[in-house]
This record gives structure tokens, C-alpha cells and sequence, in this order.
């Protein structure tokens, strides 16, 4: 397709993986400068539907970075994107392979691998099947990019919110040369990167790159002897080839090989710490927290923040449990491009081997109440595309067919067991429900037993009395463990049971076919573009259940079952699933689409409108807490009519591979566009509307994690979703209809004032919301836990963002030598962090400021930077929850009316995972 194209232009996008997705809305020529150089007003060319094209006549919603542009705001992997991309979010709590990207207020919480990411993520051309994986240092970046809404027809794997492309720099046959950088900072921080490119011959280059990086935690641990949290530790290496045998055959070859052995990632303490209880009113009263004092004298530790604070930047945890992250990522990618004269062909072929080990302090204290030390999870990727595209009808048709394969296998087992204290942990919170005057921190085992007795002498024959007799059988050992001796188990463990070492292995296979093509209806003016994919995918799930804590199955099927929460907070009555057994095969088939009608009423303007079908794929939570625990008709009076329910249903009271199943999620899309490319300015705003069919959406609820499906209901299901039963509020299946949507506006502009000045601006207006009458997969009732969802705005999607930066990059004299002085910053409306949308989760508004100065020699040969993150040291948390175990209810459910269901009093803790602090540093950088 030939473009009209009146002023110079250089190719910024070109390079062997062929995916460059619009290379840089946010690298325009302005940001794309060396520093020192003058600012030029050439058009950019851009790949970003696979051919080369003006930026300005590219009909897609893209926002990209530079190399140099990361280097000036000092990112080094993909979480610092945001603060040069307003539309992009990169968040996470527990552990770094569980981070997640957000685009447009659409993102999957990654605390579940089994959950695949709904912002697809690929570094060289090859796939990464869930964001955390991609967080690694990434070496020497030639460009970033950010593509928004649903894709799949230029790509190789389908996703419904967007795709973050990261493109190294690769082999240089023009000449040898090496550059390299020493970097160092407060909470003493080391980096260290270098790189040499060597040519082989004239058709042949390599090309090695090394990152090291090493800092102290930033969250100061209050236990003494332990090490602070959230540190850093890591190395990578990348060797590339280029052979260029003739000109029409190019092939790079990557290896690469990361470590990572961090403390990380720690939760802090978050402000309400309260009691709430439902006035007479109907409005909260509070009051001081009554649990807090309890896990104080127990040795909790918690760091309770000041009044007006947040929180602060520590916390303690239980001597020798920490939050290990050990981490080894490596892998192997081969592209060919291939001329064949009248179309080009591209092929992929890629192998990834990540593996992560974690421990941590799952209650985020001194008490030993929850620990793993080695939570292990394995992806095993192997990828191939092809792509075969060229020109029809001379030249007015541009057409791509491709194909993709994919073949994961991903391994998750665990060990998270039980404390040496939450016997008495338990003991407290059973009896500060049963019998609060029993409650005695300082014993053992929490239970004052004199107060027990007497009151037992009080009651009357009945289920009350027969409970307190059970609770101190054993007066050496009241509470659970007496309860376990009423039932025959005297000497039966508590602290130390758990899971040891449950496994699951699931397998999966995804192959597609796709196409775009694009037509001139009238040259250089009218083109119209159709996309079309075709997915087919198959996952396979087996699951070996191995738990220890008999204490839960013992009193599951016991005259006690009503107290089976406490200790069944691991799920001991996990039955294995074998594969092939019903429920562990998921199967799915897909076609999704788009159409752009694009229009050049000028050849600085482009206007277009899309339409779009996105997927994703659904699969199984592998959480085996998420089974159907056991009942028994003998003692548990609802038990005969759960058993009744057809198998492989929902809450039938069996445990069953379909338990774990969760449906694939959709988005029908659209968009309408207006890019002008003119002398000096250049303005992008594109306006977006977005709705989402079985939106997958991971919670925890303060015990594990639960993962459905959100749809809507056609019919008023006259609040039934947002009260506190879970039995009420059921939709048809044939009167659902998508239960979020998304609608915004994006503006970006990039300015070139003057001489060595570029400015770039953004701002993000986006509405990401549940609609009301919600439920669950299938149309199942919503769980209680969600009941603050409907009608309200989706967690971690700020309504407001807005980004801006200003880069100066004089000549010093005629001396040769230049400078930079470069700012920026992101500024966000409040977000509420929980997936659960709880009110005290919400994180204000604030901003960030990033900021660099450097002094460099002639042509770049040497160089010297002062730099600052977070130059105001805002105190800012990425994620809120609940504080695993202590504590329950929330502001909005006491608020509520009684009749709701909805529990009237709350003394929830939560727990906040903080964003970075201020650091600042020095770099000195050199190159020949």
C-alpha cells in the first residue's frame, strides 16, 4: 500500500522481530533524539499492522517508548511503563511473578497462575504467558510499546485488553563497539550493565549484553536479626546472532539466561485499624480495634501506623520465615524473515523455562500464624508463528495470513502449613466469638479455663453447654485441641499440619490462524481493514492432593462442623484429581475479529473508527481451597439437599475438578480515533467503548482466593447481588450479559517548542465499572464477598491519570559536549486497590516525580547522570487486602441494612503492599 509522505523520513521501527506496534507515540522525534542533537520534524514510519507505514496513518490506539526515554525516567523492567504510559497500570502484592498490567482499567489479578493475563506481554517477538514472568532486568531496550484494546489478528496470542511489546537492541553489523554503565544509589544500590557488538564477517554480527543489580530492602523488618524486605538481587545475560546470508534472508538468534534472589514482597499495616459496629442509626459507629491488642500480646509485631498516615515503611515478621523469591528464567528464540519476491515470510520458534521459588510470612507478622518456605511454580513454554504476507491489486491491497502454536506446561506445588502459635491464634478467635470473657492472650493456648467452667455451671442442658464441655475435655489443652479430644484425637497436631507438598500439573495447547488485510477504497485517502482469528484451545489439569492436617476432616465430620472454618483454613479434605478423570479437561474454540474503516482528509490528519471481538481463555483455579469441602448428613442439616445437586455443580457438597473450572472471557470493542501530525505538535486522541462477557476476576477474602466469572443479569435481581447470602440472586443462562464496561477517552500530544526541547503530555479519562445485578460463572449467586461490586467502579482503574515529561538536551558551546535536564511525572486519581472494592482499601490520589541531569562528552563517549525516583518520597501502596485471618467485615457491610445479611459489626485488619520510595543516585556511562 503506498503511502503519500511529503517530508523526510527514517525508519525508527524496523528491525529483525517485526513487531514493531507503533513505535512510539511517546518516542516521537522530539523524544526519540540523542542528547545535544537539534529536534527535526521528519515523519516516523511504524510497523505497527506488520508493514511500514507513516505514524500518522496508522489507524490503532498505541502508546511506545524508547530506549533512551526508559533510560531518562530510570526504568529498568516493565513496571516503571506507567509513568510515561498514563493508559498502563503494572501493580502486584505478594511476589513479583504475580504482577499484573492493566490497560484502559482492564487487567486479571495474578495471584493465580493458573489465571493467563488479559494484557498480553512479548519481549523479541516470543510470548510470555503471564506479566510477572516478563518483570526481569530486560538489558539495552530499543523500544517499548503499549498497544490498547483487544488483539489477535497481527499477533500470535489473543488478549482482551492490550499487549505490551518490548524490543531489545539487537546485532549491528555496521562495526564493533561497547558501551556499558556503573550506577549506584541510596539503599545502597549497585547496577551494573554493559554490552559488545562484534561483527562476524560482512553477514554476520553477535552481540552480548549483562545486567547486574543489587539494593537493600526498602520495608525496614522489625524483628530483629531478619533481613529488610523488598531488596534486590539479579543478573541477566543475552547473547544474540545475526546472520544476514543474502538479501532477502535475515535470521536472529537469542539466548538468554536471568536469576533473581530477592526478599520480596512484604505487606505492611494500613490505616482504619478500628472496630465498626451498625448504630441505631443505621450508620457505622467506631470504635478502638478489640483484636489488635489481642495479636499485640500474642507477638504480632504490627507496625500500627500514626493517625492521618497510611502506613509506614515496616513491618515485622516471624523469626527465620522470609519472603524468598528465587528465581531462574532462561530461554531460546529463532526469526526468519524471508523475501520470496512477491511476499515475505516470517517464522518465531521459542522455548521458556521460568522457574520461581517463594517463601513468606503469610500473616505479615511476628506471629507465627501461616508460613511457606517453598511455593514452587514452573511454565515450560514452547511457541511457533508463522506469518506469510504481501500486495495485491498493485499494491492497493496489503494482506497477512499467519499461524501460531503453543504448547505450556505449568507445575505449582506448595507447603504453606500452619505456625508454631496458630493453635492459640485460633483459640483466641474461636472463643472471642463463643465466649469473649474466656479469652486469655497470655496462656498458651488463649482459653481461660476457670471462666469456661463457671459459665458452664450457669447454662442449661443444650448445644451451647455441650460445646463449652468439648472445648475444655482437656484442660491441659482447651480449645481446638480439647475439641479434637472430645472426638477421640487427643494427641492429634495442629501447629506445623498443612500441605505438604500438593501439586498440580496442568498442560495446555493452543494453535490459531488469523488474517488482516487492508484495501484501499480510495488510495492514500479510504482504507478499510479486516482481521479475523480463529482459536482453538485445551488444557488439561492433574492434582495430587497431599495434607496432614487431620484436624479439619475430624471435624467436618463431627457434631462441630459449624467450627470447621479455623481449621480448615488449609483444605485437608483435598481429594487427589486425576487427570482424565471429570471435570480436568477444558476445551474452547473461538472466533474473534476486527474491522477499521480509516480516513486521510488531509495528509497531517487521519480519522478511523473499530470494532473489535477479543478472547481469552479460561482454564482452572489451581487453589485447593476452591473444592467443595465435604459435609456429612449425619451432622450437618443442609448436607442431604447439597448432595442432592447434580454432579459437577456448584456447592453439591462433593469435591470435584469442575470446582476449578472457570470460563473463558470476552469483549466486544470499539473505538473511534483522530491523529494529527503537524510542524511541531502532534495530538492522538482516541475514545473508546468496551464491554466484557464472563470478565475473570481473582479475590482473596481475607482466607484463600476465590476466581469467577462476572456477568449480568437482563433481569432486576432486586439486590440479591449485593447482600450477604449466597444461595440468593441466581440469572438464567440465557438472560445473561456482559458485566463490565469500559469507556474513556485518551489524549496524548507531543510538543517541539524549541530547538533541544521535547515535551510530551497525556491524559487518561477512563470509566471501568460492574454493572449491576451481578453473578457468578453461569449465572450462579454472587459470593458474598463481592456483594460491594455491582454498579461500582473496577479495582486498580484510576478514573483520571495523567502523565507528562520534559526533555532538554542543549550542546554545550562548540565543544561537542552536551547536557539533558529531563522531568516527569504521573499524577492518578483515587483507586480503590482491593479486588473486593472494601472502602479502606482505596489509595488517594497522588503523583510521582522522576527527574535526570547528565553532562556527556563528544559523540556520547562518556557521560555522567544525577537521578531521582519518587523525588517527593510519596508514601503509596499498589494493592490493599484483607490481613490473612484477622479480623472481618468491612465499612459498607455494617452501613448496610440489617436485613441484608450483611454482618453489622467489623474489625477487619488490612494490608498493603507499598510502592517504591524516593531513591536517587549517580551513573557514569561510557562507550567505543
Amino acid at each position: 500500500m503506498k503511502n503519500s509522505i511529503k517530508r523526510t523520513t527514517r525508519f525508527l521501527c524496523g528491525g529483525a522481530t517485526g513487531l514493531s506496534l507503533g513505535c512510539a507515540l511517546l518516542a516521537t522525534p522530539a523524544m526519540a533524539q540523542e542528547a545535544g542533537a537539534d529536534t527535526s520534524d521528519d515523519t516516523i514510519i511504524v510497523t505497527a499492522t506488520r508493514r511500514s507505514e507513516a505514524l500518522s496513518d496508522v489507524p490503532i490506539a498505541v502508546s511506545a517508548v524508547t530506549g533512551e526515554t526508559l533510560e531518562k525516567t530510570g526504568a529498568t523492567d516493565v513496571r516503571a511503563l506507567g509513568q510515561v504510559a498514563p493508559s498502563l497500570l503494572v501493580s502486584g502484592a505478594t511476589s513479583e511473578v504475580n504482577f499484573t498490567a492493566r490497560i484502559r482499567g482492564i487487567g486479571t489479578v495474578g495471584e493465580n497462575p493458573g489465571l493467563e493475563s488479559s494484557v498480553g506481554l512479548f519481549i523479541d517477538g516470543v510470548y510470555r504467558s503471564r506479566t510477572g514472568v516478563g518483570l526481569s532486568e530486560l538489558g539495552d531496550i530499543e523500544r517499548v510499546e503499549v498497544l490498547r484494546g483487544p488483539q489477535g489478528t497481527l499477533f500470535g496470542r489473543n488478549s482482551t485488553a492490550g499487549l505490551i511489546n518490548i524490543v531489545t537492541k539487537g546485532p549491528d553489523l555496521g562495526g564493533f563497539g561497547a558501551k556499558g554503565s556503573v550506577s549506584y544509589g541510596n539503599y545502597d544500590y549497585w547496577r551494573i550493565d554493559g554490552m559488545i557488538n562484534a561483527p562476524l564477517g560482512e553477514k554476520a554480527a553477535l552481540r552480548v549484553d549483562g545486567v547486574w543489580q543489587q539494593r537493600d530492602g526498602f520495608i525496614k523488618n522489625a524483628t530483629p536479626g531478619e533481613p529488610d524486605i523488598n531488596d534486590r538481587d539479579r543478573w541477566l545475560a543475552r547473547g544474540q546472532l545475526l546472520l544476514e546470508p543474502s538479501e532477502t534472508v535475515k535470521l536472529r538468534l537469542i539466548a538468554d539466561y536471568s536469576e533473581r534472589k530477592e526478599n520480596c514482597c512484604g505487606g505492611v499495616l494500613l490505616n482504619p485499624v478500628r472496630n465498626l459496629a451498625r448504630g441505631a442509626d443505621g450508620f457505622p459507629v467506631a470504635s478502638a480495634n478489640t483484636l489488635l491488642p489481642i495479636l499485640q500480646i500474642l507477638g504480632s509485631n504490627h507496625q500500627v501506623p500514626p493517625l492521618g498516615t497510611s502506613f509506614v515503611r515496616r513491618q515485622a515478621t516471624t523469626p527465620g520465615v522470609t519472603y524468598r523469591s528465587d528465581t531462574k528464567d532462561w530461554g531460546a528464540s529463532g526469526e526468519v524473515n524471508w523475501d520470496l519476491g512477491g511476499a515475505s515470510l516470517t517464522s518465531i520458534t521459542a522455548y521458556r523455562d521460568y522457574k520461581n521459588a517463594q517463601g513468606q510470612d503469610a500473616d505479615f507478622s511476628a506471629l507465627d500464624v501461616l508460613r511457606r518456605t517453598d511455593l514452587d511454580r514452573r511454565f515450560r513454554l514452547f511457541t511457533q508463528e508463522l506469518r506469510l504476507q504481501g500486495e495485491a491489486f498493485d499494491g492497493r491491497l496489503d494482506w497477512l495470513v499467519g499461524g501460531y502454536y503453543a504448547n505450556e506446561k505449568l507445575d505449582v506445588d506448595d507447603d504453606i502449613v500452619y505456625g508454631n502459635n496458630y493453635e492459640q491464634f485460633a483459640n483466641c478467635l474461636l472463643f472471642a466469638s463463643a465466649l469473649p470473657s474466656a479469652v486469655l492472650p497470655t496462656n498458651p493456648f488463649c482459653v481461660n479455663v476457670p471462666v469456661v467452667q463457671g459459665t458452664i455451671g450457669a447454662l442449661p442442658p443444650g448445644a451451647t453447654r455441650s460445646l463449652l464441655e468439648a472445648l475444655i475435655a482437656n484442660p491441659a489443652r482447651p480449645g481446638f485441641g480439647s475439641l479434637a479430644a472430645a472426638l477421640g484425637q487427643p494427641t492429634l497436631a495442629i501447629n506445623g499440619t498443612g500441605n505438604q507438598g500438593s501439586r498440580f500439573a496442568q498442560r495446555s495447547r493452543n494453535y490459531a490462524i488469523f488474517t488482516h488485510n487492508s484495501f484501499d477504497i480510495v488510495p492514500d485517502a479510504l482504507t478499510l481493514t479486516i482481521g479475523a482469528r480463529y482459536t482453538s484451545e485445551r488444557k488439561t489439569l492433574d492434582a495430587d492432593a497431599n495434607f496432614n492436617n487431620a484436624i479439619c476432616p475430624l471435624i467436618v465430620n463431627s457434631p462441630f462442623q459449624s467450627l470447621a472454618t479455623l481449621p480448615c483454613v488449609i483444605n485437608g479434605t483435598a481429594p487427589d484429581l486425576p487427570r482424565g478423570s471429570a471435570g480436568t479437561v477444558f476445551k474452547d474454540n473461538e472466533w474473534t475479529g476486527t474491522a477499521v474503516l480509516s480516513w486521510k482528509p488531509t495528509p497531517d490528519l487521519l480519522v478511523y473508527g473499530s470494532a473489535s471481538k477479543g478472547y481469552k481463555a479460561g482454564g482452572f483455579n489451581l487453589d485447593f481451597s476452591a473444592l467443595d469441602r465435604t459435609c456429612n448428613v449425619a451432622f450437618d442439616t443442609a448436607c442431604a439437599a447439597r448432595l442432592a445437586l447434580p454432579a459437577n455443580s456448584s456447592g453439591n457438597g462433593r469435591p470435584e475438578a469442575s470446582d476449578l473450572q472457570f470460563a473463558s472471557e470476552k469483549v466486544d470493542a470499539y473505538e473511534l480515533g483522530i491523529k494529527y501530525d503537524g510542524p511541531g505538535f502532534d495530538l492522538n486522541i482516541a475514545a473508546f467503548y468496551q464491554e466484557y462477557s464472563n470478565y475473570q476476576l481473582n479475590t482473596f477474602n481475607g482466607v484463600n482466593f476465590e476466581v469467577t466469572n462476572i456477568q449480568a443479569c437482563k433481569d432486576d435481581l432486586g439486590g440479591a447481588d449485593s447482600d450477604g447470602s449466597a444461595a440468593t440472586g441466581a440469572c438464567a443462562a440465557n438472560r445473561l450479559k456482559p458485566g463490565v464496561r469500559s469507556k474513556g477517552i485518551e489524549i496524548e500530544a507531543f510538543l517541539r517548542p524549541a530547538r533541544y526541547v521535547s515535551v510530551n503530555m497525556g491524559l487518561t479519562y477512563v470509566d471501568t465499572l460492574y454493572r449491576r445485578n451481578l453473578v457468578g460463572t453461569g449465572g450462579r449467586p454472587l459470593s458474598p464477598v463481592l456483594f460491594q461490586l455491582p454498579g461500582r467502579g473496577v479495582s486498580n482503574a484510576p478514573r483520571y491519570v495523567a502523565t507528562a515529561g520534559i526533555s532538554w538536551t542543549p550542546p554545550i558551546g562548540g565543544s561537542g559536549m552536551s547536557a539533558l535536564v529531563y522531568l516527569d511525572t504521573r499524577l492518578q486519581s483515587d483507586t480503590n486497590t482491593g479486588s473486593d472494592l472494601d472502602v479502606e482499601k482505596i489509595q488517594d490520589g497522588f503523583a510521582v516525580f522522576n527527574g535526570r541531569l547528565g553532562l556527556y562528552g563528544p559523540d556520547r563517549r562518556w557521560g555522567v547522570e544525577l537521578w531521582g525516583q519518587n523525588l517527593f518520597n510519596k508514601k503509596y501502596y499498589q494493592i490493599g487486602a484483607d490481613m490473612p485471618l484477622q479480623g472481618g467485615g468491612t465499612f459498607r457491610a455494617v452501613a448496610a441494612p440489617a436485613a441484608s445479611g450483611l454482618s453489622g459489626t467489623a474489625n477487619q485488619l488490612f494490608v498493603g503492599f507499598p510502592g517504591e520510595p524516593r531513591t536517587y543516585g549517580v551513573t557514569l556511562r561510557g562507550r567505543f
